[in-house]
């Protein structure tokens, strides 16, 4: 097993902190070079996990990887990638929204599409607390959009 596949490995970890430096860690690779992008299907297959924790790292991680995808992976997963704008889980759907800059600037041609969910997002089914901070960052990612 690769160094890559232990610190895959790890995000499925139940104790959260060796989780999140596992995602630091491939984020860092992932920035570097294309060796975790051999690994984007697992990725994907993550946005639809019951956990929460790992929809945002699988989100996470395919942003972080987009600049590496000449297969056209995002490509065809991008609607279900963008339900994540309001996923269950407020953490989860702010996770999403703030990967989109990374994900646009690496893929302008779904830029559009990006566009479009985050201005269609319908809010109402977060706690009135939640709402306007979700608002702020859909807000603030158009901006730079």
């Amino acid at each position: 097993m690769s160094g890559i596949e232990k610190q895959i490995k790890l995000l499925y970890s139940k104790d959260s902190n060796e989780a999140y430096e596992a995602l630091k860690e491939l984020q860092k690779i992932s920035f570097e070079s294309d060796k975790v992008y051999a690994h984007l299907d697992e990725f994907i297959s993550m946005l639809d996990s019951e956990n929460s924790y790992l929809r945002s790292r699988g989100l996470t991680l395919i942003a972080f990887n987009a600049k590496w995808d000449c297969a056209k992976k995002i490509d065809a997963v991008i609607d279900n990638y963008l339900q994540h704008i309001t996923d269950a889980k407020p953490i989860t759907a702010r996770c999403c929204i703030k990967t989109l800059r990374e994900l646009a600037k690496y893929k302008p041609e779904l830029k559009t599409k990006i566009i479009h969910a985050l201005q269609t997002a319908d809010l109402s089914a977060y706690k009135d607390s939640m709402q306007p901070l979700i608002r702020r960052d859909i807000e603030e990612v158009l901006a730079e959009l």
